[in-house]
């Protein structure tokens, strides 16, 4: 079993910057990737970028390429998303979530994920 747990939301101007953090624990091995997902209000789940655990790969979804890096300490456990240059379209409720080893070691499906964390808002304004 694996938890995680967000920190790190919240409300800024846009143009500036935010540093989300997700925390993994329970069995950190019987992951393949990790992943942030974010949905905004009214809509569906939506890919925001992966990081292959074993060697450090990461994949972005279009829209935060330039803006958005995500990043892993293995040691700590952690996942890190640093997004910088937010618009007020990236506000959503972003979720950090965990691929089990099956299949590809990444994926932008929100249903390849087993895990997930609670959730965290970030709020952009214009």
């Amino acid at each position: 079993q694996v938890q995680l747990v967000e920190s790190g939301g919240g409300w800024v101007q846009a143009g500036g910057s935010l540093r989300l953090s997700c925390e993994v624990s329970g069995t950190a091995f019987s992951v393949d990737g990790m992943a942030w997902f974010r949905q905004g209000p009214e809509q569906g789940r939506s890919f925001v970028a992966a990081i292959v655990w074993s060697d450090g790969s990461t994949h972005y979804t279009n829209s935060v390429k330039g803006r958005f890096t995500i990043s892993r300490d293995n040691t700590k456990n952690t996942v890190d998303l640093q997004m910088t240059s937010l618009k007020p379209e990236d506000t959503a409720v972003y979720y950090c979530a965990a691929k089990p080893p099956m299949g590809l070691y990444w994926s932008i499906s929100w249903h390849d994920y087993s895990y997930w964390g609670q959730g965290t808002q970030v709020t952009v304004s214009s």
